[in-house]
């Protein structure tokens, strides 16, 4: 600066005035030469690098490209030309120069860490075990250190002090500092135990009615889950609720290979009967019962006949029912389908009656696991089923309708019955009506 200050000597200004004019001219100086040297850094040498990595077969150069890793460090050009320019100046404006470079200097280097962060959960993603093993969430927590720990040493800087006594009063801020961390920290936890145990991935299907989830995971943060749901909303589930409440995870009956079928068919209990000889006939035809039919003429008739037992009393002995041959029935249909999964439970069941009736429950896995694809087959499956049940001279359960009490009534008035209007079924009618 002593230098330039010469330049003043012959023109009769006072020190002060040369001084200042030297640290102006000084200041621009710098400046200009800053700009000349982001514009160098920017506009030539990142175009070339640019170009280079281009041409580069590796896809992690390009990933660092996309953040922008070597966009924010050409910053670092300007800030290197203030510090080498700063002794230049004298000693207060230089220790300022000196505080405000260094703590750019660490702003910059915060920025080329966290592009890089994002740069390696980038290259992360594209590999399989991403899915399985997500890190965004520690990626989260370790920025969350770097920027604290970055803000400390820039405050520092800026006021010339030594950073281990701010840090020490962070220490004395803990509980502060949990209390506004708490979710993170929350988060970090849950994050481990849900990695570490495998309880979800990205593109698991989950339920958890809770939070109205019901879709696929898309997005595991430190913090939050997103659920994009069927209906295509998106629900947000905090990491630790994962763990402390219970979810359903759909995953085992994707790597399964199969899709769960567990539907009744209500049955009339009053359509239940033992069957007719013309009905054994009848059933004979049908191609799933016609062995079972003819084994279980001869069982029972041996039966019976050991036993000299006398059948005409349909109490004694051994007798097929409809509900029995109807059963074994939808059993050899299912086990016959080529859409159920024949590696695992096939099971027709009665369940214990009720006021709907007598429930038959089909317990069995389709092959499929598609949605529509599951739902077609298993509405192909009850088709059938409900359409057959008469074959059987079964009937169906179903609560009775308006239309079906007026049925009766028509059916009485046909009789020549009187109907009062006191008759419960005139009542009933008046209800449905209102």
């Amino acid at each position: 600066m002593e230098y330039i200050m010469s330049w003043f000597n012959g023109y009769g200004l006072s020190q002060d005035i040369q001084r200042g004019v030297s640290i102006s001219l000084l200041i621009l100086f710098i400046l200009i030469l800053s700009i000349v040297v982001n514009f160098i850094t920017k506009r030539i040498l990142l175009n070339i690098l640019t170009q280079i990595i281009k041409k580069d077969k590796f896809k992690w150069n390009k990933v660092l490209l996309e953040r922008k890793v070597f966009h924010k460090l050409s910053h670092i050009a300007p800030v290197i030309m203030m510090y080498l320019f700063a002794s230049a100046f004298p000693e207060n404006i230089s220790n300022f120069i000196y505080r405000v470079s260094s703590g750019y200097f660490v702003l910059i280097a915060i920025l080329v860490i966290d592009a890089l962060i994002n740069a390696v959960h980038d290259i992360y993603k594209t590999n399989e075990s991403s899915k399985y093993r997500p890190i965004k969430g520690y990626l989260q927590v370790l920025k969350i250190f770097i920027y604290l720990i970055g803000g400390i040493q820039i405050i520092a800087s800026l006021i010339g002090e030594n950073p281990w006594l701010l840090i020490s009063g962070v220490g004395a801020m803990s509980a502060v500092l949990l209390l506004v961390f708490r979710d993170s920290l929350l988060g970090l936890v849950a994050g481990i135990q849900l990695s570490t145990n495998d309880m979800m991935r990205i593109g698991d299907w989950i339920e958890m009615p809770k939070y109205g989830a019901d879709g696929d995971v898309i997005d595991i943060s430190l913090n939050t889950v997103k659920v994009e749901n069927f209906d295509m909303t998106i629900t947000t589930i905090p990491t630790y609720a994962l763990v402390s409440d219970s979810f359903k995870n759909w995953r085992g009956m994707i790597q399964a290979g199969g899709r769960r079928i567990m539907r009744s068919v209500y049955i009339d209990i009053t359509s239940i009967s033992f069957c007719s000889s013309e009905m054994l006939e009848r059933f004979e035809k049908i191609h799933y019962l016609t062995q079972y039919i003819n084994i279980m003429k001869q069982e029972i008739s041996a039966y019976n006949e050991e036993n000299n037992l006398n059948t005409t009393n349909l109490a004694n002995g051994k007798h097929l029912t409809n509900i029995g041959v109807f059963r074994i029935y939808i059993d050899r249909y299912i086990k016959n389908h080529p859409n159920i999964h024949q590696g695992m439970y096939q099971i027709v069941r009665q369940l214990p009656p009720a006021e709907n009736g007598l429930p038959i429950q089909i317990y069995a896995f389709t092959n499929e696991i598609e949605w529509s694809r599951y739902e077609a087959i298993q509405s192909d499956i009850f088709d059938h089923i409900l359409a057959v049940v008469p074959e059987f001279e079964l009937r169906i359960y179903q609560h009775p309708t308006g239309h079906d009490i007026r049925r009766v009534l028509n059916s009485e008035w046909k009789d020549g019955s009187q109907i009062t209007q006191d008759n419960p079924l005139i009542n009933i009618i008046k209800n449905d009506e209102e």
